[in-house]
């Protein structure tokens, strides 16, 4: 059983930063594919990022590459969703989920089987 908490949410000025941390239990984090996935009011969930289980591949979305990066630190069980330039439209609770299934389309929802609570993350204009 894997359970993900996710912390540093906040409400924040467009233009600004936020560091979303997810930390992971359990001996098998370094095996976990890692995604982040946001949810604004009523809408779908979105992909946001995902990184495999070395972090020698990550992948994003496009309305956040070159603002946000993902990374992890497998010593400390914990990845990392660097938010640089906020956007009012960022503005969405914040999933971190993990699968230790070889999936290849990391972008899909499904595909992840375990799931955080979700942080707020509110950007003001």
């Amino acid at each position: 059983q894997v359970q993900l908490v996710e912390s540093g949410g906040g409400l924040v000025q467009a233009g600004g930063s936020l560091r979303l941390s997810c930390a992971a239990s359990g001996r098998t984090f370094s095996s976990l594919i890692i995604g982040w996935f946001s949810q604004a009011p009523g809408k779908e969930r979105e992909f946001v990022a995902a990184i495999t289980q070395s972090g020698s591949s990550r992948y994003y979305a496009d309305s956040v590459v070159g603002r946000f990066t993902i990374s992890r630190n497998n010593a400390k069980n914990t990845v990392y969703l660097q938010m640089n330039s906020l956007k009012p439209e960022d503005t969405a609770v914040y999933y971190c989920a993990a699968t230790l299934r070889l999936v290849s389309v990391l972008q899909r929802s499904p595909e992840y089987d375990y799931w955080g609570q979700g942080t707020q993350v509110t950007v003001s204009s």
